[in-house]
C-alpha cells in the first residue's frame, strides 16, 4: 500500500446536496466493557472475527478517504481501546494528513493516554454520563467510575489539543447532575457535550420518550448557574457549543430532534465490518468489505466506490420517538456514534 499524501485542499467527496464529506468516523470493533443503556443490550452478541475488517484493512480505507480529501478521522467503537493492537493503527494513521480523534469510554486511558498522545492522537471524547457511583454503574452496567475518572486524569496530564467529556442525557436518570458535570468539565478545563439519546437498537431497559430530554430543557436549567455566552466555533461535528465568561471550558449541545443538524452534516461513518454508513439516522450504506477483500491493494477502486457512495447519502434523518418500534435496528455499538 502506498503512502498518503493529501494534496486536495476540499474534499473530493460531495453528495447530492452540495455537502462535502471531510470527516470519517471509523468503528474498530463492536465490542465494549460497558454495556450502557442506551447503546446496547445486555446481553449482546458480536461479531465473529471473520467478519471484521483487520487493523491493515481499516487503514487502507482511512487512507483512501484521506486522499479524497478528508482531514478528520475519528476512531470509535464499540470501545476502540479493547481492540488488540489498536496502538499500533494509531501509530499509522497518526503519520496521515489528517487530525486524528478518538471516542472512549476513559476505562483504558489511564495506562493508554500517553501512548496515544505520543502517537499522534490529536484530541479525544470521553464519555460520562453520572459522577456518581451507583448511578454509573446503573447506566454502564459493568463500568467502574474510579477507572474512568482515572482515565480522564491520565489525558488531563497528557496534554491532548482537547478534550471533551460527552453526557447521554436521561430524564430521571441523570438530568439531575448536568450542573455538577459541568462544574467537574471545570475543574478539570476540559469541554463538555450534552446528547439527546438516539434511538438506535431495539432497547427494553426504558422508555425512549419518556427519557427524552431536550437541549432546550438543559439550556433553561444551566443559564441560571452558568450564564453561557453563542459562540460560533466548530470542531467539524454536530456540537453546537457555549462559552462561560470565567471559563475556558465550553459546554456544548448534540441535538439530534430538537435542533436537525443534517443540513451542516460532513461526515460518514464505516463499522467495523466494512459497512459505509452514510447517515447515523439512516440505513442508506454501501459494503466496502466486499470491495477491499475481492481486490486487495486497489485503492483507485476503493476510492471509486467511495465517490460514488455519495449518491446514497440522504438529505436527512428522521427520529420519531412516538414510534414504539426504532426506525434504526442497530444498536450503537454497531454503528460507531
Amino acid at each position: 500500500m502506498t503512502t498518503t499524501t493529501n494534496k486536495n485542499n476540499s474534499s473530493q467527496l460531495v453528495d447530492r446536496f452540495g455537502r462535502r464529506v471531510e470527516y470519517i468516523r471509523l468503528s474498530v470493533t463492536d465490542r465494549c466493557d460497558f454495556r450502557c443503556v442506551y447503546c446496547m443490550a445486555e446481553e449482546m452478541e458480536f461479531l465473529p472475527r471473520s467478519e471484521v475488517l483487520s487493523l491493515e484493512e481499516l487503514y487502507f480505507v482511512a487512507q483512501a478517504f484521506v486522499d479524497l480529501g478528508v482531514n478528520k478521522i475519528r476512531l470509535t467503537g464499540g470501545e476502540p481501546l479493547v481492540r488488540r493492537g489498536i496502538l499500533s493503527l494509531v501509530e499509522k494513521l497518526g503519520q496521515l494528513p489528517a487530525e486524528l480523534l478518538i471516542t472512549t469510554n476513559g476505562s483504558q486511558l489511564a495506562g493508554m493516554a500517553a501512548d496515544l498522545k505520543r502517537l499522534g492522537v490529536d484530541r479525544l471524547n470521553i464519555s460520562l454520563d453520572s459522577l456518581q457511583d451507583d448511578k454509573f454503574k446503573r447506566l454502564t452496567r459493568t463500568g467502574r467510575l474510579h477507572q474512568v475518572l482515572a482515565g480522564i486524569d491520565a489525558a488531563v496530564a497528557a496534554g491532548f489539543k482537547r478534550i471533551k467529556l460527552n453526557a447521554v442525557v436521561l430524564k430521571g436518570r441523570n438530568d439531575d447532575e448536568v450542573l455538577d458535570l459541568i462544574s467537574f468539565a471545570r475543574d478539570k478545563g476540559v469541554d463538555i457535550t450534552f446528547i439527546e439519546e438516539m434511538p438506535l437498537g431495539a432497547i427494553t431497559e426504558h422508555d425512549r420518550a419518556e427519557a427524552y430530554c431536550s437541549s432546550d430543557e438543559l439550556l433553561a436549567l444551566i443559564k441560571p448557574a452558568y450564564p453561557l455566552i453563542d459562540c460560533t466555533e466548530k470542531t467539524g461535528g454536530p456540537s453546537r457549543y457555549y462559552r462561560m465568561a470565567d471559563s475556558d471550558s465550553r459546554v456544548g449541545f448534540i441535538s439530534p430532534h430538537s435542533h436537525n443538524f443534517c443540513s451542516e452534516c460532513n461526515r460518514v461513518r464505516m463499522t467495523v465490518e466494512g459497512r459505509l454508513l452514510l447517515c447515523l439516522g439512516n440505513e442508506h450504506s454501501m459494503d466496502l468489505r466486499q470491495v477491499i477483500r475481492e481486490h486487495p491493494g486497489d485503492i483507485e477502486r476503493l476510492k471509486q466506490h467511495l465517490i460514488q457512495a455519495m449518491d446514497l447519502k440522504p438529505e436527512q434523518h428522521h427520529f420519531d420517538l412516538d414510534d414504539d418500534a426504532p426506525q434504526i435496528v442497530r444498536f450503537m455499538n454497531m454503528t460507531g456514534g
